[in-house]
């Protein structure tokens, strides 16, 4: 029962900084490269522009806007999510590697 209690933030801005430190955890302890998170950055950057270019056009639109017409947490979940799809390319690029080499060294 108490790991499915719901934790209350204070405002938006506690949760967007607590997701922004969640994120930047995550690249931490996956990534760690320089380029990993200047990528995240600017697709998250990018993603939330086109996103907000989005709703201000009219094409959906959020029940509860809480920074210039978008969610808040918006970004972080951009950046987790190139943060995640780099490390699962990354791991079937090795894969490919090896299985490449295995191949080479059997003919």
């Amino acid at each position: 029962p108490y790991l499915c209690q719901k934790v209350d933030f204070a405002n938006n801005v506690q949760l967007s900084l607590t997701l922004a430190a969640l994120s930047i955890g995550l690249w931490w302890t996956f990534d760690r490269s320089r380029s990993g998170f200047g990528l995240g950055v600017s697709i998250a950057l990018l993603a939330t522009l086109a996103t907000q270019v989005l709703v201000y056009n009219g094409v959906f639109q959020y029940t509860s806007p809480d920074f210039l017409y978008i969610r808040s947490w918006l970004p972080c979940i951009f950046f987790a999510g190139v943060i995640t799809m780099g490390n699962i390319g990354r791991q079937l690029a090795l894969y490919e590697y090896k299985f490449i080499q295995e191949k080479t060294h059997q003919d």
